[in-house]
């Protein structure tokens, strides 16, 4: 007798495999009486000791629902959120190059998270897991920037379980309040489920990620135009809005001032976004401010005003900067050696001269 017509290819897997020797624990569509399934038990020939729990240790402790508690409580105490309410400043990094393998520098330096930015990066979903997964391994929060503010982009990004995300040029509350309902699954939102699957929930294979996905996940609304910091106190107060993004270059555009982010029209536009933003209390409704560091306007400082979050770089400026300066130093070095060579053989005419003189 074949297993295929016992065992259905679509079966939802929430106990451990042993659990199918235990005829009261075993629901393929409809129960199955003792007798019946002692019968298809004899026709089957398999054992116990065959089979494979499911889990991720094999350990009898480790199955436990206080262990599976204690598992998420962990995780949740370093989470991105957990950490900003207790009192950390974070410092990140925007990887453009969806690089896994700078990605995996940038974790292994001690980035606290990295942004893999969909918006101005070359790389799509696909490329995006690929840089989470080597973030994650190397113990690094994760955080997709979307290249827009939709229910797909969101759905897409939250499906593949970063620790945060990041909706660009949120204008308005009833923007922010979009975002964040992209995020939630009904009846707190619209965001379509596929939780038994998707990589967010472990595949499936992690019971409590529907009671936990909402604590977890970082929402982070930008705030990059003239209308967004007109209206960065109610973006803030949005429920479920957690952290405040400035986008200084944005907001220079929109400003009439694209080639000169650090005018003082610009840098009054952002003190006001910023005083809007750090008058709210995240533990009240409020949100955290997070922002990136330009060369007129430096990490520390903008540590020192407040920013709960500040991302001082960008994984490709560094190497621009990097190489730039190392084909800048490799040139004057040649210069040097060509002006010292000169000179060595004036030296010796001079030499030659003073011989021959003599």
């Amino acid at each position: 007798m074949a297993t295929a017509s016992i065992f259905p290819a679509a079966v939802t897997v929430t106990r451990d495999v042993t659990s199918l020797l235990n005829p009261s624990s075993l629901i393929i569509g409809k129960s199955l009486s003792p007798s019946k399934f002692s019968s298809i038990k004899s026709s089957v020939s398999f054992s116990r000791k065959t089979l494979t729990p499911i889990r991720y240790s094999s350990s009898p402790a480790d199955h436990s629902p206080a262990t599976a508690v204690e598992a998420i409580t962990n995780r949740s105490k370093n989470s991105l959120k957990s950490r900003l309410r207790g009192g950390e400043t974070l410092y990140g990094l925007f990887l453009l190059s969806f690089s896994p393998t700078l990605a995996e520098i940038a974790a292994h330096a001690g980035y606290d998270y990295v942004v893999v930015d969909m918006e101005h990066g070359p790389g799509g979903i696909p490329e995006a897991l690929d840089c989470i997964r080597a973030l994650n391994a190397a113990g690094t929060s994760a955080i997709l920037r979307l290249p827009e503010n939709s229910p797909t982009w969101a759905k897409k990004a939250l499906d593949l379980g970063p620790q945060g995300i990041m909706f660009p040029m949120i204008e308005s509350r009833k923007d922010a309040t979009k975002a964040v309902s992209y995020c939630r699954f009904p009846p707190d939102g619209i965001r379509g489920s596929a939780h038994t699957v998707v990589r967010a929930s472990n595949y499936g294979i992690d019971e409590g990620y529907l009671s936990n996905y909402a604590e977890e996940i970082l929402i982070m609304c930008q705030v990059e135009s003239g209308e967004g910091v007109k209206k960065a106190d109610e973006i803030a107060a949005v429920d479920g809005v957690d952290c405040v993004q400035m986008g200084p270059l944005d907001l220079s555009a929109s400003l009439g001032y694209l080639w000169d982010p650090g005018h003082k029209k610009v840098r009054e536009m952002m003190k006001k976004a910023e005083k809007s933003v750090l008058s709210t209390d995240p533990a009240k409704g409020g949100a955290y401010l997070s922002g990136f560091a330009m060369p007129h306007d430096g990490a520390g400082e903008i540590r020192g005003r407040g920013y709960h979050m500040v991302a001082g770089a960008v994984d490709v400026g560094l190497f621009r900067n990097a190489a730039v300066e190392d084909v800048r130093r490799f040139k004057m070095g040649l210069v040097n050696e060509s002006d010292s060579e000169d000179s060595s053989e004036h030296d010796k005419d001079v030499d030659d001269e003073k011989y021959w003189s003599e």
